[in-house]
């Protein structure tokens, strides 16, 4: 249970800087509080949308399905719930690579470094490694 609320917790604060991000994308912030400058480049940048979405709203629907599934799994009856675990752990890795894809992207195509991007990367890392527990789950019998 410690795990699940962990992956909340983060996929909260996630959720939050995709908020954040998806504001500037709209036009609802004049600029991003960021110490590089790099995050602006970043997110004016081609890469900044993937298959015509933009990337921060991504990260919400991702950011936001994973709190929602970690919250539903606190819930007593789907302690042991092979669904759950299942969903929570498929998001966790599809979350990681993607934010390595994107992080990739940012080091060697657009050579800027955005913070806000770089902290939500280490978000979804801890997430995956939180999500960890969730493959003992997968294994057990219903």
């Amino acid at each position: 249970m410690l795990n699940r609320m962990a992956v909340a917790l983060l996929a909260l604060v996630g959720f939050l800087i995709s908020a954040y991000m998806s504001a500037y994308r709209f036009g609802l912030l004049g600029t991003i509080m960021c110490g590089s400058g790099g995050c602006e480049t970043v997110q004016n940048s081609p890469w900044a949308a993937f298959l015509g979405v933009p990337v921060p709203l991504i990260g919400l629907a991702g950011y936001g399905a994973l709190f929602a599934a970690a919250i539903a799994g606190l819930q007593p009856r789907f302690d042991g719930d092979r669904r759950i675990a299942g969903i929570l752990s498929a998001a966790a890795v599809i979350g990681v690579l993607f934010s390595a894809y994107l992080t990739y992207l940012e080091a060697a195509v657009i050579r800027a470094w955005c913070q806000w991007c770089i902290v939500s990367a280490v978000l979804a890392a801890l997430i995956f490694l939180f999500t960890l527990p969730e493959l003992r789950r997968l294994r057990s019998p219903s």
